[in-house]
């Protein structure tokens, strides 16, 4: 797949962890301006979809599987819109927290997402 974009929706989710993750250290719950980084990372984490079905319309096969990759992709694409809705349910920091949970892990599915597309081929 295309490795620009694995690479910038996995910084675009780590900075999104950090910044969460300073806001639960300062006891902020999610403001306004963290929802708007939610949804610029759920934007890239999107495009990486769409980038992802046309390639596999376009007849390119994953390494690991058809099945897993698309499931991986749906996954990614799911991660953060669930954080920030359980973020709206818990307006302490832990709302906070629970964002940078959701920011790691977006950028360890994003690695996993590389391994399955076919990693580095050497």
């Amino acid at each position: 797949m295309l490795d620009a974009v694995t690479i910038t929706v996995s910084v675009a989710a780590l900075l999104l962890a950090a910044w969460c993750g300073f806001a639960t250290f300062r006891d902020q719950p999610t403001k306004d301006w963290h929802f708007i980084g939610m949804a610029v990372v759920t934007v890239l984490a999107l495009v990486q979809t769409v980038i992802g079905v046309v390639k596999l319309a376009a007849g390119e096969k994953p390494h690991d599987g058809t099945v897993i990759f698309v499931a991986y992709l749906v996954g990614a694409a799911c991660t953060i819109p669930a954080a920030a809705f359980m973020s709206l349910t818990e307006r302490t920091r832990w709302g906070s927290a629970i964002v940078a949970a959701g920011g790691v892990i977006l950028a360890v599915l994003e690695v996993r997402l590389f391994d399955i597309w076919g990693g580095i081929s050497a």
